[in-house]
């Protein structure tokens, strides 16, 4: 008999991340021991996140193709552009404010600088596509390739550094792309190979989860409920304006920044990545993840509601044109 797990993971949003998120947790937090006593690759399961997460960006890197259309890299570079200042703003005004460590008490206890950018830095890559595919234009849908460059904790580290905050050394920063570059430079070398490893990267998000769940508490994922659905709303609404400005500045209908106002599920990992580049963020780490858990699950949820708000109206003035012309 058959159990439709995948299906039944991919009904929730974000679930492939999620689900195995909450699962380690739950081992990490009543069985915290599990990987040490079992060890090998028992253990390599639970604390090996960083280097599955190192072949998941080759993996993502490897989609991207530099041969992209003017119109691709237009529309993909405007988004990622504004995204990212948008991120370097509010890790500015984070930045003075909180510095590098996360609030330590009240209804806003674990917000942090670190979280703010990280949350604000990555698309939700699937969800962007799925709503192009239906709203938008088959190039629409190719500008994520230039998007995907936000993977990762590289331009999350860049921004801290431009914020004034503790900075990283520039193997370091280096080092962070470095996969991302490599699986591009494989992948447009050889399109098989980007069919090949492109493909590849989802395999990997359960298991990066399950990793960096294991080393949360359940206690900070109960007392970021409320705090993380304003993170993903912030990300959702703030994001989707200024997406949605520089889309229409730039010809465009307003549904591709509205599409891309998420936050992609691999941003949860950059916590984790950007405190093991520079300790001074272990203590925004572990919050920041949840809270970016469930900016995610938040952003799924809005962002095809939105899409399809505004889609519709668009169509419904398109239609309504012609006709009053005609009168």
């Amino acid at each position: 008999m058959a159990v439709p797990i995948k299906a039944t993971l991919e009904k929730i949003p974000g679930g492939m991340l999620l689900i195995p998120l909450l699962l380690g947790s739950l081992i990490g937090t009543f069985a915290p021991g599990t990987a040490q006593f079992f060890g090998s690759f028992t253990g390599a399961l639970f604390t090996g996140g960083t280097t599955i997460l190192a072949v998941f960006y080759v993996c993502m890197g490897a989609s991207i193709d530099i041969k992209s259309t003017p119109y691709i890299l237009k529309k993909g570079g405007v988004l990622l552009g504004s995204k990212v200042l948008l991120a370097m703003v509010i890790g500015l005004i984070a930045g003075r404010f909180l510095g590098e460590l996360p609030i330590s008490g009240g209804f806003f206890a674990g917000i942090s600088t670190l979280a703010l950018v990280a949350a604000f830095n990555d698309t939700n890559g699937g969800m962007y596509m799925a709503l192009m595919r239906q709203f938008g234009k088959p190039k629409d849908v190719a500008a994520y390739s230039v998007m995907t460059l936000e993977s990762g904790p590289f331009l999350t580290m860049v921004t801290l550094g431009v914020a004034g905050l503790s900075a990283f050394p520039w193997q370091t920063l280096v080092g962070a792309i470095l996969p991302l570059l490599l699986g591009a430079i494989l992948g447009n070398l050889d399109p098989e190979m980007r069919k090949f490893m492109a493909s590849a990267a989802p395999v990997m998000i359960p298991f990066f989860a399950l990793a960096l769940g294991f080393g949360l508490n359940l206690q900070m994922v109960w007392t970021a409920g409320l705090l993380g659905v304003l993170l993903g709303l912030s990300v959702l609404l703030v994001g989707g304006a200024v997406l949605f400005v520089a889309d229409r500045l730039t010809g465009g209908t307003g549904v591709a920044g509205l599409a891309a106002a998420t936050t992609a599920g691999n941003a949860a990992t950059v916590p984790a990545l950007v405190a093991a580049a520079n300790p001074v963020y272990e203590p925004a780490a572990g919050p920041a993840t949840v809270l970016i858990a469930a900016s995610v699950v938040v952003t799924a949820i809005g962002a095809p509601f939105l899409v399809a708000l505004w889609a519709r109206r668009a169509e419904n003035k398109a239609e309504a044109t012609p006709a009053e012309v005609a009168a």
